[in-house]
């Protein structure tokens, strides 16, 4: 589902990724560990198509994303990729619903249409009644799960998550982390998280290692669930 093959990244003299080359498959939860300045967020933006690489090719879906216009692959991004930050980056001024619904809008959906996605995804992620509160007004769990929602409004193939639970207590970060995997079996959900919490990375299908801008190894966790693809295919 996504291809990487021989990433470099520099910035200046500094040198972040050193050819990377990588395959992450349909319906995996994989995690990317590594000490900082490993280039862990460097990877995920560029597979999130937020930055460039210098060199090499991404390819999601078969498309390599790189070749595309800017306008192009600025609507690629919104229909195929959705993303979870560790501070939520919910805009202040609007509610949980709007928020959510505002890639919905960007991407096309006509208004009503993107409220009832809206309101069925803070359903799923028991929120319901917080949907008219504004950021100040939730919790540090609710702003992320409300973030999660507004990742999937638009129904992407893969979410890029950037240290997703870095800000959130042990109970919370505990919701999310399970959160994450009933997502995938119940809604087929590629997730590709840049994490240090080693619980979250243990709980992966699959943790790759990273430092000084080179994968160090790349391991099938003991806890793989062998029916990943069958969950996938149920869903799709």
């Amino acid at each position: 589902m996504i291809t990487l093959q021989n990433i470099t990244k520099s910035f200046g003299s500094l040198q972040v990724l050193r050819g990377i080359s990588l395959q992450i498959n349909q319906g995996e939860v994989v995690a990317i560990v590594g000490p900082s300045g490993a280039g862990k967020t460097t990877l995920l933006q560029i597979m999130g198509t937020l930055d460039k690489p210098d060199g090499g090719q991404v390819l999601i879906d078969g498309q390599d994303v790189f070749r595309l216009s800017g306008s192009k692959l600025s609507k690629f991004r919104n229909r195929h990729i959705g993303f979870v930050f560790q501070f939520h980056q919910l805009l202040p001024e609007f509610t949980a619903l709007e928020n959510i619904m505002i890639p919905a809008m960007i991407g096309g959906m006509g208004k009503a249409e993107a409220r009832k996605r809206a309101m069925e995804l803070l359903g799923f992620m028991k929120l319901t009644d917080r949907a008219e509160h504004k950021p100040n007004e939730l919790s540090g769990g609710e702003k992320q799960r409300v973030a999660v929602a507004r990742a999937l409004v638009n129904k992407p193939d893969v979410i890029f998550a950037d240290e997703p639970s870095g800000s959130l207590d042990s109970q919370n970060k505990e919701e999310l982390h399970r959160l994450f995997f009933e997502l995938r079996d119940q809604m087929g959900q590629t997730f590709v998280i840049v994490t240090h919490d080693e619980g979250l990375a243990a709980m992966a299908d699959r943790t790759i290692h990273i430092c000084d801008g080179v994968i160090l190894n790349d391991n099938v966790n003991d806890n793989v669930n062998d029916n990943v693809n069958d969950n996938v295919n149920a869903n799709r």
